[in-house]
């Protein structure tokens, strides 16, 4: 499969994608943890159908040490004993962020109530700020078709 349009080649995409890239470093920059950051944009790349962006973050978090049973549990969390209780939070508000088409009113106050319980204020703003980048990653790829698969692990630094 071939990407519908090279995302680093178009002058326009690639200026967005830099873009995010550039933003995100305040997530990076946060005291929210590596392991939460990574669980994150991998749950919500796997709802978003985003293969790319969920085999680059499977496979850095994995480099960065994260265990094959965690990794292999993001989809299935409510049900795993291997996640922290601010993970998942993390986890939680990450999933009712992505699908905000699914419910009338957005993200439901007991979500953001026990992420709130968890994470002090500058990691739910790197949480939320990530939530929101993840999202708009996933939709650039996906809309490209960006295909999954060949990504190594640190390949964009």
């Amino acid at each position: 499969m071939d990407a519908r349009l090279n995302l680093f080649g178009n002058p326009v995409a690639a200026t967005v994608v830099k873009g995010l890239i550039s933003a995100s470093k305040g997530v990076v920059d946060s005291s929210l943890p590596a392991s939460t950051r990574a669980l994150v944009e991998i749950r919500a790349s796997q709802i978003n159908g985003c293969g790319f962006c969920t085999d680059m973050h499977t496979k850095d978090a994995a480099h960065a040490g994260e265990t094959s049973t965690r990794l292999n549990l993001v989809a299935a969390w409510r049900e795993a004993t291997v996640f922290t209780e601010a993970e998942r939070a993390a986890l939680e508000l990450a999933e009712e962020g992505t699908r905000l088409a699914d419910a009338a009113g957005g993200v439901p106050d007991r979500v953001w109530a026990e992420a709130a319980r968890h994470h002090d204020e500058e990691q739910l703003g790197a949480l939320v700020s990530l939530i929101a980048l993840i999202n708009a990653f996933n939709r650039l790829n996906v809309l490209a078709r960006q295909p999954a698969g060949e990504y190594r692990a640190g390949q964009f630094g």
